[in-house]
């Protein structure tokens, strides 16, 4: 890094520049970071869905121990209607074939989640475990940078039937950090 003169920030020399999200929920903080780089389409969709406003006041209505929270369908706005996990922004995204080839080899991974391939819209998923089975099918556009804790006390509330949780779990807003 080198200075830019007195009383300026430092930039990095090297690397991409990666946008980082703020999502809040009702469990605390989140801080994720994008892959600008390597799922510039499926970052470029989340974040018009951000900006949107999209995800605020959504909740995680599938939350599977020793796997994933998945969140971003608007039907879940509602945590009790059972359209939750059903729905999306009105269109779909193609998998992106860089972020298909990203593995899903750590905690805490950002995927776009589908009803199959090229059918992504909203809806996503942030990974408690590594998930080899998922590579190949979901493309990864970003990981979380601060907060996995979170993630975690989340995955362990109480869940009931379809997995969503009994004692719902709120994205109150996401935004570019």
């Amino acid at each position: 890094m080198h200075p830019l003169g007195a009383g300026q920030t430092t930039i990095p020399e090297e690397g991409p520049i990666m946008t980082q999200i703020l999502m809040k929920t009702s469990a605390g903080d989140i801080q994720l970071q994008m892959y600008d780089d390597k799922a510039p389409d499926t970052v470029a969709n989340f974040l018009k869905l951000v900006d949107q406003g999209f995800y605020d006041g959504l909740h995680f209505h599938r939350v599977i121990e020793q796997f994933m929270l998945q969140g971003g369908c608007p039907n879940s706005r509602n945590p009790d209607d059972q359209r939750a996990g059903t729905g999306g922004p009105g269109w779909k995204i193609p998998c992106e074939q860089s972020a298909l080839a990203m593995s899903h080899d750590r905690p805490g991974l950002l995927s776009m989640a589908n009803a199959g391939p090229d059918t992504g819209g909203s809806q996503f998923f942030l990974t408690t475990v590594e998930c080899p089975w998922l590579d190949g099918n979901h493309a990864i556009f970003g990981e979380v940078v601060s907060g996995m804790d979170i993630v975690m006390a989340i995955e362990s509330c109480q869940k009931g039937p379809g997995d969503r949780p009994v004692q719902p779990q709120q994205i109150i807003s996401v935004s570019r950090n």
